[in-house]
């Protein structure tokens, strides 16, 4: 981490040469990963150098509150992925008021300043934390926050969306079809059969982590499932399963760009769902670095940096692919705020190439502050053109 941070606010440029920086933990949140969040904080919490930074957990809950969580006592069940829940109390709320060239937490019920925050890592996984959404709240109140910006997060969170920018960029995706709420289920089904064959994979278009994916094997299934994960999406994306092996890459950086060693997902069940990614520690061999030649391990690192650049991404993202038989490579997704629990391969692999956790929570610090320098002096250079 460099010695020197400086970043701008509206009216002044804050100059940490010497100071902890004010580091908030962001985590819960109104998502169907809010455990996972909550297992990914605890994770980032526990390997924070606090010599380097100063904490402030906020956790939202699922309504939507924002506390100002105890860190002698933030989680329940915290060792039991399928129980853990936030520890908070109402009289912890609290809401980020941007004032005094700063953004203070200020505890709603008394009114009181608690802290102020210097830059934010929001580790909300999913619906209203990776979307964008998050993202343009924080770039409102002028606080660098880590992770893609609100255009890279709404782009990788869209799958469809995803696929028509890789494809106009000639990058190879699976083929796929649509549907939605207002679709012939009994003619599109017939039209998979035609089109894909079986089996398929039934994906909600915005969503994260496999919530809401199902492996369909045969026509009889798929209008069933089309209509659950129309619960989730008002789009939704049929796609062709892709017989190869599910591999992944780490990409940390804003315009440098470092890709990680592959690693390879073995599932031990019918795909790598949303319980072997993070609740079931037995649902899947991870093989890191992959058992790959040098040359394909070079392929995949280009392939993940490319993706990335397409989709406007920054800060971080887990480039998932398949390498099929030929070895060809083919997107499966991109995730602009993977899991950071124990089993979470982006860590790992960062890890792996070099980039220790501590490490690699200063490095997405300084990636967050860096691209804020550049869109505030952006904004400062319109704001002054503007003003002829």
């Amino acid at each position: 981490m460099p010695k020197v941070f400086i970043y701008f606010t509206p009216y002044l440029i804050v100059d940490l040469t010497e100071m902890k920086i004010k580091l908030g933990i962001i985590f819960g949140g109104r998502s169907g990963e809010h455990e996972v969040s909550l297992q990914s904080a605890r994770s980032i919490i526990n390997a924070v150098d606090r010599d380097k930074f100063e904490l402030f957990l906020i956790a939202v809950d699922k309504q939507g509150n924002w506390y100002l969580a105890d860190e002698d006592h933030y989680l329940d069940n915290q060792d039991d992925p399928t129980h853990i829940k936030l520890h908070v109390k109402p009289e912890q709320k609290i809401a980020l008021v941007p004032e005094n060239n700063s953004n203070s937490i200020r505890q709603l019920h008394t009114g009181n300043i608690m802290g102020q925050l210097d830059v934010v890592f929001p580790i909300i996984h999913g619906t209203f934390g990776e979307d964008g959404g998050l993202q343009g709240y924080f770039s409102i109140l002028n606080l660098p926050c880590v992770g893609a910006d609100i255009s890279g997060s709404a782009i990788a969170m869209d799958k469809l969306l995803s696929k028509k920018l890789l494809v106009q960029a000639s990058m190879p995706v699976a083929d796929y079809l649509v549907a939605t709420e207002s679709s012939d289920l009994k003619k599109l089904s017939h039209l998979v059969a035609e089109k894909l064959g079986f089996p398929v994979f039934v994906k909600p278009a915005c969503s994260g982590s496999s919530v809401g994916v199902f492996k369909v094997s045969a026509l009889k299934e798929l209008s069933r499932a089309i209509e659950e994960a129309l619960k989730f999406d008002d789009r939704v994306i049929i796609e062709e399963a892709i017989k190869g092996r599910e591999i992944e890459c780490a990409v940390l950086g804003n315009k440098e760009l470092t890709a990680s060693v592959p690693g390879e997902i073995i599932p031990r069940h019918a795909f790598y769902s949303y319980e072997a990614k993070y609740l079931d520690a037995e649902g899947a061999s991870l093989e890191m670095p992959a058992d790959i030649r040098e040359e394909i391990a070079l392929q995949v690192k280009t392939f993940a940096r490319r993706c990335y650049e397409v989709l406007h991404c920054s800060g971080m993202a887990r480039v998932d692919m398949f390498l099929t038989e030929d070895d060809q490579l083919i997107l499966n997704e991109i995730n602009t705020l993977p899991g950071f629990t124990k089993i979470s391969m982006y860590p790992k692999l960062m890890e792996l190439s070099g980039i220790g956790f501590p490490e690699l929570i200063e490095r997405l610090v300084d990636l967050a502050i860096e691209r804020h320098n550049t869109q505030e002096k952006r904004l400062q250079h319109i704001l002054s053109v503007s003003a002829y």
